[in-house]
């Protein structure tokens, strides 16, 4: 399976056959004026699903084979305009291989 097919559908259906996957959600606070820019910029982001919106607030929940890469996509995040802060709430690791099988 490749990086890209993995999803947390993968993951509840037991179709993963990836050895792990990290599961994130966080919330990006956002100056009101930039909104629209952020929700563009994040809808367009890999393994990314906006969960909620605010007037200056989405909680975002992230998926990735790496907790590396969840911490790169929030530090990225952090550093859009208009963005005030992007916090993890709660990771979640899954060491996949046999998931779904009886062992």
């Amino acid at each position: 399976m490749k990086e890209s097919e993995l999803s947390r559908r993968t993951l509840l259906f037991g179709q993963l056959r990836s050895p792990a996957i990290y599961i994130s959600s966080a919330v990006v606070s956002v100056l009101p004026q930039h909104l629209e820019e952020v929700e563009q910029l994040l809808s367009a982001m890999p393994e990314v699903e906006i969960h909620h919106r605010s007037p200056s607030k989405f909680v975002i929940v992230l998926e990735a084979p790496d907790s590396g890469i969840l911490g790169a996509r929030l530090a990225e995040i952090s550093g859009w305009n208009g963005v005030l802060s992007a916090n993890m709430v709660y990771e979640q690791f899954d060491e996949a291989a046999g998931h779904g099988e009886e062992r």
